[in-house]
């Protein structure tokens, strides 16, 4: 049964989403480059911190299979944990960018047949219903039929996991990213919607062949190192793109766009993480059907802090602001321009930022007193789903506050990916 929307808190309510005052001066082209030209400088900061990060969990992962331990697993879980974080925020950069959208899925591909990687649970294990490869374990078999062809799976190298995302046209193959690392780390959540995440052994990483556990140690630890390998290089490539000192990056195909169309890539794509990514494919998809495997980080319970960053993320772009250590030099924030053309709704956009990461903080918050995400959309936790709708609902009332304000700055329109959920 659909659940009702739970009626939004007073504060939410009050954002009315006022447009610009009539025959208010709209903002000059000077004015909107300038919004992207602190866009640009944002991006490239942001998505020099999810590299960084990135690499120490990549040192971490090194370091683990080089001597597995319960302790150096531990922190290889916990940089994994770490370097989610600034990657999250970059994910307010996607649905404007086609260039960064179609990339994308390599590293975030979600959610994932974990038995196409490795072994699985059967008695507790669903895969993607018509996935003829749902259960292939590419980590036990060096070859894999597929149709008429068969491929050599031998060398578990970067490049042939790369190839093998969304096998068969299925996107639920998927061999690479940021999920396929966290399966291996953490294993299967065997959990439901009960407290606790996965519990992979270490030995299953074991060096010595008599103490490995489930089998295929030798290539579990391959596809473990080349996994997080191809992360980095795509994190390297990325940020290539955003090098406004090389002539062919999308940094300059960017500066090179008309302004209004500069403003249109910023907004549609805060919008669209914002409601149908956030809202829609990560809470309302899991809540309404109560479903643990609809989680977003769900081998390791981390989707607390995924949900939080990408909403950090979507206020950094819009507030001309960055978590890092470098100070912006450059350009105005969308909300500063607005501050100049339509004060009114400049403070009605900065209050449904806030409010909104203050309501998933709750989600955190929750998550760290034990009660984490997977457990509070199970069936019949009025309180869980509370909490839930209300993101969901703030969610909403953010995006208008960004359609409205895509209007009050010149734009015709401004329409947010739905995804089909709103």
């Amino acid at each position: 049964m659909p659940i009702k929307n739970l009626p939004l808190l007073s504060a939410l309510a009050a954002i009315c989403l006022s447009f610009s005052p009539a025959g208010q001066a709209a903002p000059t082209d000077s004015e909107l480059e300038s919004v992207g030209e602190r866009y640009l400088e944002l991006a490239s900061e942001a998505f020099g911190a999810s590299l960084n990060e990135a690499l120490v969990m990549q040192n971490a992962v090194q370091a683990f299979l080089a001597s597995p331990s319960e302790a150096s697993l531990q922190t290889a879980k916990n940089s994994w944990t770490e370097a989610r974080k600034p990657y999250a925020e970059i994910e307010a950069f996607r649905f404007g960018n086609v260039i960064i959208d179609d990339w994308e899925p390599q590293l975030n591909a979600w959610p994932l047949d974990e038995g196409f990687i490795d072994y699985v649970d059967h008695t507790n294990y669903f895969y993607e219903l018509g996935n003829p490869v749902g259960q292939a374990n590419l980590i036990a078999n060096t070859s894999l039929s597929f149709g008429p062809q068969t491929l050599d799976l031998t060398d578990l190298n970067s490049e042939l996991l790369a190839s093998l995302n969304e096998l068969g046209g299925t996107e639920a193959n998927v061999a690479t990213g940021w999920h396929a690392i966290e399966f291996l780390l953490w294993g299967q959540d065997l959990n439901g919607t009960g407290p606790g995440a996965g519990n992979r052994p270490i030995t299953d990483f074991a060096l010595d062949t008599t103490e490995c556990t489930n089998g295929n140690c030798d290539r579990r630890r391959d596809y473990l190192q080349s996994v997080t390998e191809l992360l980095i290089e795509d994190l390297e490539w990325v940020i290539t793109q955003w090098d406004a000192t090389s002539a062919d990056s999308y940094s300059n195909e960017f500066s090179a766009l008309y302004a209004k169309e500069q403003l249109r890539r910023i907004l549609f794509g805060v919008g669209s993480l914002s409601l149908g990514e956030l809202a829609g494919e990560r809470m309302k998809v899991a809540l309404y059907a109560n479903s643990p495997e609809d989680e977003h980080d769900c081998f390791s319970d981390n989707t607390h802090f995924t949900l939080l960053h990408d909403q950090i993320g979507i206020s950094n772009v819009l507030m001309g602001q960055s978590n890092f250590t470098r100070n912006l030099s450059s350009g105005l924030s969308v909300v500063e321009l607005l501050e100049k053309h339509d004060p009114a709704l400049a403070v009605e956009l900065t209050a449904a930022l806030n409010s909104t990461t203050q309501i998933i903080g709750l989600i955190v918050d929750s998550a760290q007193s034990g009660v984490a995400f997977d457990q509070l959309i199970s069936f019949g936790n009025s309180e869980g789903t509370a909490m839930i709708q209300n993101a969901i609902d703030a969610l909403v009332v953010q995006t208008r506050a960004i359609e409205a304000s895509a209007i009050a700055l010149g734009l015709t329109s401004l329409a947010a990916n739905t995804e089909g959920h709103f």
